[in-house]
């Protein structure tokens, strides 16, 4: 009874299109809004800062990214953190070569070099899909991190072949470096994920969000109808790869400081395929609640079990995350492909009928 749209009438095409239609959603996101730029950085540690709401945000970012890619284009990727390595990459020969230029036009830039690299990796889902562009796409994560360690030009010709985020201000605050407070880093990967969140958001919703949608759902009949294979696909590359290259720079510059070629290995690619597998395809919000369980599961298994007096060692606890998370994608693909978005929709349609259970 608290929340239902009945007697809430659009009287304008703008009201009728608005992103949250409903005034309870509009209040929701309004609170969680204020509690994450507002409530966590007064009560927040640098635990929780460094630990939980810093990488919550780039993950989700870089699963927003696939997510548009995998579940709204039907293009399946094995190549996120090959992507992410680009915007990593990327932003460090940027703010090298152009100190003077602002962190976010670094960030932008090295968005648009990601989104370049993925167009070109692409490039064979116009004659191949499914699982071969899967290989395809895995391909480009071995090749891009070999192309990384091989190529000194890539990290200044470091001896250590690590690069290492050089400390930037942005409106008076040092955002990256080792000078840069965790509220500082929080505030930007959160604004990053405010702003690209509702862009995604806004994109799906519109006539390229459709042209993807009926390109993964058939391609033939949404050729046949006008759209174009080429465009389509390569703008979905584009977009999903700009992502995860802004994830990528914030992933190095934002959370880590400094970072080789292994911390975006294959594993960080099947972590957010996992992300968005939990969460939701085709679901910007289950993109976040799929990073959301990811990030928090393996902080619960280290931390609860001592809580109750049940010491459990580190190796072990690991080997625990891998077992749940293999069996939650089991049960999330046959039980509810659609993931926690679904349950979160079934949330809200029970609060439509509470306190009646019809």
């Amino acid at each position: 009874m608290f929340y239902r749209e009945a007697g809430q009438f659009k009287t304008s095409y703008s009201g009728d299109q608005a992103v949250f239609p409903i005034v309870q959603d509009r209040w929701f996101i309004a609170l969680v809004l204020i509690i994450a730029y507002v409530v966590i950085p007064a009560i927040a540690n640098e635990y929780w800062f460094q630990a939980v709401f810093i990488p919550l945000f780039i993950f989700s970012l870089a699963a927003i990214g696939l997510n548009i890619l995998t579940g709204y284009a039907g293009q399946l990727s094995l190549g996120t953190g090959a992507f992410m390595a680009v915007g990593g990459y990327a932003t460090y020969k940027l703010t090298t070569a152009f100190p003077e230029l602002n962190i976010i036009i670094v960030f932008l830039m090295a968005g648009f070099v990601s989104a370049f690299v993925g167009m070109l990796f692409g490039l064979p889902s116009l004659r191949i899909k499914g699982f071969y562009l899967a290989v395809a796409t895995l391909a480009a994560q071995f090749f891009i991190l070999w192309l990384f360690n091989k190529v000194g030009w890539f990290v200044n010709y470091s001896p250590s072949g690590t690069i290492t985020a050089p400390p930037r201000e942005l409106f008076g605050f040092m955002v990256t470096g080792p000078e840069a407070t965790p509220v500082a880093r929080y505030y930007l990967s959160l604004i990053f994920l405010t702003v690209f969140g509702l862009v995604a958001k806004n994109l799906v919703r519109g006539h390229i969000g459709r042209s993807w949608m009926a390109m993964r759902d058939m391609d033939i009949a949404a050729e046949i109808i006008g759209i174009q294979p080429l465009n389509t696909k390569l703008l979905a590359f584009a977009v999903s790869s700009f992502y995860c290259g802004i994830a990528g720079a914030l992933f190095v510059f934002a959370w880590l400081g400094s970072a080789e070629t292994e911390a975006f290995d294959i594993f960080v690619s099947f972590q957010v395929l996992f992300m968005i597998i939990i969460g939701g395809l085709g679901s910007i919000l289950g993109s976040i609640l799929g990073a959301g369980f990811i990030i928090l599961l393996p902080i619960f298994l280290t931390n609860f079990p001592p809580m109750i007096g049940l010491p459990i060692a580190i190796d072990l606890a690991k080997h625990i995350e891998e077992i749940i998370f293999g069996v939650l994608i089991v049960f999330f693909l046959i039980v509810e492909p659609h993931g926690l978005a679904r349950l979160w929709q079934i949330g809200k349609e029970k609060l439509r009928k509470w306190p009646f259970p019809y």
